[in-house]
């Protein structure tokens, strides 16, 4: 039995899914393959990576850490560059490509030109990443290997189908974009608000496909709000722990 995980997109959200993998860890549960797409692909390259879950929640959580990631830009098509970022998922996935990783993964991007989704298992795996977060309207697209890439969950937040493309029997999915902010202030909240509701109709024809399905309480938290850091990835420990039966009987 191949076992899958497949982690979604959702911005600042998807800290949680740092708290849902360290209760993994813990838990000692195992996966023969991992999917991921937007903010999903970050936290699935660095545990692919083998990163410690604990000294990057440190990270995470250190005031203004959030802040050094990102590089203004005067561009129209974005107001992050996301070379800060790049740089950064290097330096944490120390440079690894796909067939160095300690788990294989799969990152999600969507070719903004096609429409096409585009997956990616070969390669450098922080440049996959930078493509796959590249949210429309605040990272530039990313040119990679022929592609202008933007945000996977374009096509799909939660890209279970992937994960069954590389074979996996059995899927454990965690989708952090449960739930409409009540908070639209800014033209850029309703933006993301307006991609959020866009992305629920393909998403409801897919989330039956997983075997277990975590949804983090997290929609209180603003797609930029990454100062939110320590909540959210409390909040994804909550939600492993609360289907955490689930989790043991089908991966464990």
């Amino acid at each position: 039995m191949k076992k899958g995980l497949v982690l979604g997109s959702g911005g600042a959200r998807g800290l949680a899914h740092l708290g849902f993998l360290q209760v993994l860890e813990e838990e000692k549960i195992e996966v023969d393959c991992i999917v991921g797409c937007s903010i999903g692909a970050v936290f699935g390259a660095l545990w692919a990576a083998g990163v410690d879950l604990y000294r990057l929640e440190r990270l995470i959580t250190y005031q203004g850490f959030s802040k050094r990631l990102i590089d203004l830009s005067v561009s129209r098509d974005g107001f992050v560059k996301g070379e800060k970022f790049l740089e950064a998922m290097r330096l944490l996935t120390k440079d690894l490509t796909f067939a160095e990783l300690r788990i294989p993964l799969a990152i999600v991007a969507t070719d903004i030109e096609t429409g096409n989704r585009v997956v990616f298992r070969e390669g450098s795996v922080a440049h996959a990443v930078r493509a796959s977060v590249s949210i429309p309207g605040v990272f530039k697209p990313y040119s990679y290997q022929g592609h202008l890439l933007v945000d996977g969950a374009v096509k799909n937040r939660l890209p279970i189908m992937v994960a069954k493309e590389l074979g996996a029997d059995r899927i454990l999915a965690v989708d952090v974009k449960k739930g409409l902010s009540a908070k639209l202030n800014t033209a850029m909240d309703v933006m993301m608000q307006s991609l959020g509701i866009l992305e629920e109709e393909v998403f409801q024809t897919q989330k039956d496909k997983a075997d277990v399905l975590i949804q983090p309480e997290v929609g209180h938290i603003g797609i930029l709000q990454f100062d939110q850091a320590e909540e959210a990835i409390a909040l994804g420990r909550t939600a492993a722990n609360s289907k955490l039966s689930d989790i043991v009987r089908i991966f464990g």
